[in-house]
């Protein structure tokens, strides 16, 4: 046997090997969901006192904590509309806003648990402009 006939046998081999690897690996699940930002501050300017606009999701982006809250594992920003969505592995995960202290904004963290090729729907409320917050 040549040995390019070899060589070419070897390869085939490992794409053969890789490819039964990766079709063993687990599916991912889903993380999908809407932020809805609340404010008790009027988000309409009036006509005496313009204010600014509150609800802008992008100064919100959202972490995806594991299950201990102690490691991040994703980040997703919201559209415009406040939907996200996102890929995970199989788990246990905790939804939170990323430096919901410093940003001054009350949101209760969200545990959920995501199932291979199934999607989890978490929504997430927040309350902005509310002064001081202690952690």
């Amino acid at each position: 046997m040549s040995s390019f006939v070899k060589y070419l046998i070897g390869a085939a081999t490992c794409l053969i090997l890789a490819g039964t690897a990766a079709s063993d690996a687990v599916p991912p699940g889903f993380l999908e969901g809407n932020l809805k930002v609340v404010s008790p501050r009027a988000v309409e300017p009036s006509d005496a006192m313009p204010r600014p606009a509150f609800g802008t999701n992008a100064k919100y982006p959202l972490i995806i904590l594991s299950q201990d809250g102690e490691k991040e594992i994703a980040r997703v920003t919201p559209d415009e509309s406040g939907h996200y969505r996102v890929a995970l592995p199989p788990g246990a995960y905790v939804l939170d806003v990323q430096d919901r202290v410093a940003k001054r904004v009350r949101a209760k963290p969200q545990p959920f648990t995501v199932v291979s090729n199934q999607t989890v729907r978490v929504d997430m409320s927040i309350f902005a402009g509310l002064g001081r917050i202690r952690p």
